[in-house]
């Protein structure tokens, strides 16, 4: 009878047990590590082929206010998998006539989500080394990675910055980095 059973769940094909893992992913909620079970990986790979659209926020030619360029991410990623994505994609700079937020040296170190929807970025320290200054220098980096990643993903109310894992009062000077920060769509043209 055992055998009956193995020979016709193999004979049901891989798609069921994409479906299990994609049921128990679901039932059991996101991980909160950056590593994929092959599950989980089944699980991504069938749920969709089409792309997802994302918006990064990058400064004007003048420095006063940021503005949108899109790009697109794999539909069906995890929400931290899609953030170190949009991060990554962030730190490369624009594609288009936009100016970069970030120094180019910068580097992601790590991001995650927690269950209270705060996300913690934590980045190199070429971001406060080499950032230029300036209060609304200042202020168009820190909301270009907020907006960024709070407009994108659901699952962000509130984002926290690190630099080289460590709190950092203020990114040059200017802004209090102490708190989880709310996007803030008044410097976004």
């Amino acid at each position: 009878m055992a055998r009956n059973v193995i020979k016709s769940v193999g004979s049901m094909g891989a798609g069921l047990f994409g479906i299990v893992g994609l049921l128990l992913l679901t039932a059991c909620g996101e991980p909160t590590s950056q590593n994929q079970t092959a599950t989980e990986t089944v699980a991504i790979a069938e749920r969709s082929d089409e792309d997802r659209v994302v918006y990064l926020y990058f400064s004007d030619n003048k420095h006063t206010v940021l503005m949108a360029e899109q790009r697109s991410l794999p539909a069906g990623i995890r929400s931290e998998e899609a953030g170190v994505r949009i991060m990554q994609a962030l730190l490369e700079g624009p594609k288009q006539r936009l100016e970069r937020t970030i120094p180019m040296e910068t580097r992601l170190r790590g991001f995650y989500i927690l269950k209270n929807r705060t996300a913690y970025v934590d980045l190199s320290s070429p971001i406060r080394d080499r950032h230029p200054g300036g209060a609304r220098s200042e202020l168009l980096t820190i909301y270009s990675i907020v907006n960024t990643l709070a407009m994108n993903l659901v699952e962000i109310e509130t984002l926290k910055i690190l630099i080289e894992g460590q709190e950092a009062t203020t990114l040059r000077g200017h802004m209090d980095l102490r708190f989880p920060l709310r996007p803030n769509l008044l410097y976004v043209r």
